[in-house]
């Protein structure tokens, strides 16, 4: 006949065997579970924003050709190329023109040097020699500036193609001094500096 003392070993022997159980249950959990991962690597780089003008003193660049003995009524024209090099295309392209060098002929908004551009579908056609450059277009022409004072801050541009990312634009500056311009205009000088602003 089993004694108080063996009934409660099995009690204690079955708790133990119990908690045990329970513990082999919970590290079967632990360790079999069902998973499932999916990834994607993604490059990503910026674009570029460039224009440039052509090579200076060519055809392509006569913004850097002086021009002297300028009287009332007088105009001098230079051709340029303005072309986005850059990867991206372009919200606007402005101008900016400063003088370096100042006087009443960059000053004088109303009887001083005023600027107006010109756009020709084709490579404009040059003569005259330098510095008394002339240009007619074999193609059609349009107005990038109206006349204006020659000084101005982000002036914008109408009408470029160098917009569009790889184009070009065959352009024409005309810069004259009004026939209103009096005797207060002789013998002055002035450097303008010519910045164009492409923005994305």
């Amino acid at each position: 006949m089993a004694t108080e003392a063996d009934k409660h070993l099995r009690k204690l022997a079955l708790s133990v065997l119990v908690v045990l159980l329970a513990l082999a249950l919970v590290g079967l959990g632990a360790f079999a579970s069902f998973t499932s991962s999916t990834s994607a690597a993604q490059t990503l780089s910026t674009g570029t924003v460039t224009i440039a003008l052509g090579a200076t003193g060519a055809q392509t660049n006569r913004l850097t050709v002086n021009a002297s003995g300028l009287a009332p009524g007088d105009s001098v024209q230079r051709s340029f190329d303005l072309s986005n090099t850059g990867s991206l295309n372009l919200a606007s392209i402005t101008l900016t023109t400063a003088a370096t060098t100042s006087s009443l002929l960059d000053t004088d908004a109303t009887n001083g040097l005023q600027i107006a551009i010109d756009r020709c579908s084709t490579a404009w056609t040059e003569s005259g020699t330098s510095p008394a450059f002339s240009y007619t277009c074999g193609g059609s022409t349009s107005t990038v500036l109206s006349t204006r004072a020659v000084i101005g801050s982000n002036i914008p541009l109408a009408g470029l193609g160098s917009l569009t990312a790889g184009n070009t634009d065959h352009l024409r500056s005309t810069l004259t001094l009004p026939a209103t311009a009096d005797n207060t205009f002789q013998n002055l000088t002035s450097v303008v500096q010519y910045t164009f602003t492409g923005a994305h």
